[in-house]
């Protein structure tokens, strides 16, 4: 069973979010519209899911951190299909980071404060450093540190940051647990 402040959950244009099981929202946190979350991923505070024009699709065992902003492309006379945001399983996304309209594979980290832009796709095993800005379009190949603005690959994975990909995504999934047993019924975490 998910759990989540009700208020922050919003349908929208007939759209609901659907949240798998054991998914933690933030109480101010906000999702809206057409957005799937897949089981023991989590969102944590401020951050904000807008599935409003386009849809937005999280899979299992993500967490997507403080002050983080994902959002779409929408379809229209300059982009016909409009940009989607995908994410895959096993997905770290660091405080204060912009996903826009982009694909992203599974067992990636991106670090704090990175922009990632319509159309850009990030390939399975990726690690972008903080504070990198990942063009429109720009694709990143699977098993390289990616920094700067725009983000070049700088050297391969070791094998410790391979493995690194899963332990986080476990750290994150056991840290929100805690975070469910701590809060109340009511989402405040402040008994009465």
């Amino acid at each position: 069973m998910p759990y989540c402040a009700n208020d922050y959950i919003r349908r929208f244009n007939g759209q609901t979010p659907q949240l798998g099981e054991r998914v933690f929202v933030d109480p101010s946190a906000v999702v809206i519209g057409d957005v799937h979350i897949g089981r023991d991923s989590s969102i944590w505070p401020n951050t904000t899911v807008r599935g409003d024009m386009h849809r937005i699709r999280i899979g299992e065992r993500c967490s997507i951190q403080d002050n983080s902003v994902l959002h779409i492309t929408h379809a229209g006379p300059y982009n016909p299909d409009g940009y989607p945001l995908n994410i895959g399983n096993d997905v770290t996304v660091a405080h204060s980071v912009t996903l826009h309209g982009c694909e992203i594979g599974s067992r990636v980290l991106i670090g704090m404060g990175c922009i990632v832009m319509d159309g850009a796709v990030l390939e399975d095993d990726v690690v972008v450093g903080a504070n990198s800005l990942v063009p429109p379009g720009k694709r990143l190949a699977s098993g390289y540190l990616y920094v700067g603005s725009p983000a070049k690959p700088v050297r391969p994975l070791s094998e410790k940051e391979f493995d690194y990909f899963c332990y986080s995504s476990a750290n994150y999934s056991r840290l929100k647990d805690q975070h469910i047993a701590e809060l109340d019924g009511d989402g405040t975490g402040v008994d009465e």
